[in-house]
Formats: structure tokens, C-alpha cells, sequence
């Protein structure tokens, strides 16, 4: 689609890919063309379910460093709020995302990783935000969906360190959900997005902003969110379709037309 991002969908499922040798760093372009991607993928109907992946050798190894050393205090305090934005436009996707993750998650690879539902590693990937070793803070939405994540104390420890996790710990900490080797990390991610791409639309993307939306307020306003959205899914023709085929023929037999 684009010099260093591709979109290829197939049955519903679309893979953003990331390709920007050696290690897919996340310089300005990269950033704008991931943008580029989320729009279309949150435009077009026949998408359902979203990829992230950055090939067999690497996902993301994190931001270009050579950019931002030559980038003034007032130069990024013009570049900031379109790069956090640019990430955002991922995880504001109303539809499911996973991101498939090999060799290294790192900085700006973490905090894109973060903007998915769910993280498929592999097991000898590496995880962390290194930023504070180059006297800076992740600064695309590490310290907030990583302390939503897995807790402010163990994002401190990452954060205030910059240590890498490996797979096994990435695990434990709850920073990824499924590790497999990494010759299996992209037909994981595929499985489980045609699963998705097979499901309700209208009620995966209710299920996706009642819970996201409600961990941005209190739980009286998040049960109003969900209420409304829930009530909403009666007029869809697949709430027919599900209820009709639990009472023929029981959970699960469902098949979905995404309206």
C-alpha cells in the first residue's frame, strides 16, 4: 500500500505489515503510513478482524533513534501528538487486533503491540521499553496501556529499568497472551482472527468500545455505556440469527452475516 506498511486482506482478515529493514524502526513515515492503514481497515466492511505483523525475523525493534536524535525539544513537542495519535488510530479500530509478535517488541514495538486486543509472541521474542536508557520515557502510550495492562508497579519496573522480558516472563507479567514458536506466531494470529472475522461485527465492536470505553470512567458510566450498546444489538439481523439458531439448534452454530 505503502513504501514500508502493506495491507493484504483474505476471508475477512486483514495484515497491516510492517517491513522497513533491518528492524522495522518506527521513524516518522512508518508512523504516518500505520495511520494510513488503520483508516482503511476501520472504513472498509469486508475487513472484520486486523493483523499486526512485522515478518518472521522481527516485529518492531522500536523508534528510529537516529530521527529523534536530531529532533529539538520543539521539534517533538510538534512531532508527539501525531505519534501517539498515529498508534492510537490502531487501537481505536472497531475490530478485533492482534498483533503477531517475533524477535523484538522494543520501545515504540511494545507500545505498538499494546494498541492491539491480543498479543501472540514468540518464545524467543523479547519484550520491553527501554526508553529511560536513552534518557527519555516512552512517550506513544507505554506508560499508560502498559500500567492498564499489567499494573503500575510492574510497569514501573520495566519503565524505571528498561529492561527486556522474555517471552516466558512477558507471559507471567500478562503483557502477552498466547507464546508459541516463532514459526507459528502468524498462523496463531491467523486462526484466531478468522474466528473473529466469522463472528458478529456489530457486536464484536459493542463488546470491544464497552470495554475499552469503560475502563476510561467510573463503573456507573461504563454499565450505562454497555446497557445502551447492548440494547442497540437488537435491532442487528445477526441478534436474529444468533437467537434463532440457539433455539434450533443450540450455542455456537451461529453463522453471521456482520449486520
Amino acid at each position: 500500500m505503502t513504501e514500508f506498511v502493506s495491507l493484504e486482506v483474505a476471508d475477512g482478515v486483514a495484515t497491516i505489515r510492517i517491513d522497513r529493514a533491518p528492524v522495522n524502526a518506527l521513524n516518522t513515515q512508518v508512523q504516518e503510513e500505520l495511520r494510513e492503514a488503520a483508516a482503511e481497515c476501520g472504513r472498509r466492511d469486508d475487513i472484520r478482524a486486523v493483523i499486526l505483523w512485522g515478518g518472521q525475523k522481527v516485529f518492531v525493534a522500536g523508534a528510529d533513534v537516529k530521527e529523534f536524535h536530531t529532533m529539538s525539544a520543539q521539534d517533538m513537542q510538534r512531532r508527539a501528538g501525531a505519534l501517539t495519535s498515529s498508534l492510537d488510530a490502531i487501537a481505536q479500530l472497531p475490530k478485533p487486533v492482534i498483533a503477531a509478535v517475533t524477535g523484538y517488541a522494543l520501545g515504540g514495538g511494545c507500545e505498538l503491540a499494546l494498541t492491539a486486543d491480543f498479543r501472540v509472541s514468540a518464545d524467543n521474542a523479547k519484550w520491553g521499553q527501554p526508553e529511560i536508557l536513552l534518557g527519555v520515557i516512552p512517550g506513544a502510550g507505554g506508560t499508560q496501556r502498559l500500567a492498564r495492562l499489567i499494573g503500575p508497579a510492574k510497569t514501573k519496573d520495566l519503565v524505571f529499568t528498561g529492561r527486556f522480558v522474555d517471552a516466558a516472563e512477558a507471559l507471567e507479567l500478562g503483557l502477552v497472551d498466547v507464546v508459541v514458536a516463532a514459526d507459528d506466531v502468524y498462523p496463531t494470529a491467523q486462526a484466531m482472527a478468522a474466528k473473529f472475522a466469522r463472528g458478529p461485527a456489530l457486536a464484536l465492536r459493542a463488546a470491544k468500545l464497552a470495554i475499552d470505553g469503560g475502563l476510561q470512567t467510573d463503573l456507573a458510566s461504563g454499565l450505562k455505556l454497555e446497557s445502551q450498546l447492548f440494547a442497540g444489538l437488537f435491532a442487528t439481523e445477526d441478534k436474529q440469527r444468533g437467537m434463532g439458531s440457539f433455539i434450533e439448534s443450540g450455542p455456537g452454530k451461529a453463522e453471521f452475516i456482520g449486520n
